[in-house]
């Protein structure tokens, strides 16, 4: 892959938000986009020494995860993470396997608030060194948050950890039969499960009695 191609591929996996994963339990009414929390697993995986991450993906943990694009619906219960890496050669393959898999664990359950069930990992190839990065570091720059003066969107804004509304499925606050929907960005250092939670009980006091309130967070920042 050339350095154009993926910058080309960088920005179309930054702006096709995946499906939709949920954060901490069924009653926490939260959920969080997979692009947003690749990018959290993605560092994780990268930090450790010795191994090469390659395409990351999360879903179900009652199946294998499989390869159904971007598009995908919302990912009911526990979930899987499924990574291919290279291995570098002076890093043996079980501690390196070890070591990536709590990585892994650690920023999804600690860092983002997954109920993981699973962690798959593969070799997908031997390496006598580390490859040369010839990628952009420097990610492609998010979208701005949209101007709203909507009361669910104002009470969510002022939680702590909240670092704006965003738009990436659609309006900011989405009313419909089934109660509200608020999406969101966390800001870098928060938790986006407790941020989440934050957010959907400062809504809830906000809105008719009785209505259901959803917090998608679609970004961290």
């Amino acid at each position: 892959m050339t350095t154009a191609e993926g910058w080309t591929a960088a920005v179309r996996a930054r702006l096709a938000p995946g499906r939709l994963l949920p954060l901490g339990a069924p009653e926490d009414g939260a959920w969080i986009t997979e692009r947003a929390a690749r990018t959290v697993l993605d560092g994780a995986a990268a930090a450790v020494r010795g191994a090469v991450p390659g395409e990351l993906r999360i879903g179900p943990g009652t199946e294998a995860v499989p390869d159904t694009g971007t598009d995908a619906g919302p990912a009911e219960g526990a979930l899987r993470i499924s990574v291919g890496f290279g291995a570098i050669a002076g890093h043996p393959l079980p501690e390196l396997a070890a070591e990536l898999r709590a990585a892994l664990l650690a920023a999804a359950e600690d860092g983002l608030g997954l109920v993981v069930a699973a962690v798959d990992l593969r070799v997908t190839e031997l390496l006598d060194a580390a490859p040369e990065n010839s990628e952009p570091t420097t990610p492609p720059p998010g979208r701005p948050s949209p101007a709203t003066d909507d009361p669910a969107a104002l009470a969510a804004l002022r939680v702590e950890g909240v670092a704006g509304v965003t738009d990436a499925l659609g309006p900011p606050v989405r009313r419909g039969s089934d109660g509200v929907r608020v999406e969101l960005a966390v800001t870098a250092g928060h938790r986006p499960l407790d941020v989440a939670r934050a957010a959907r009980n400062a809504v809830t006091a906000v809105a008719p009695e009785a209505t259901a309130v959803t917090v998608v967070v679609s970004e961290l920042r």
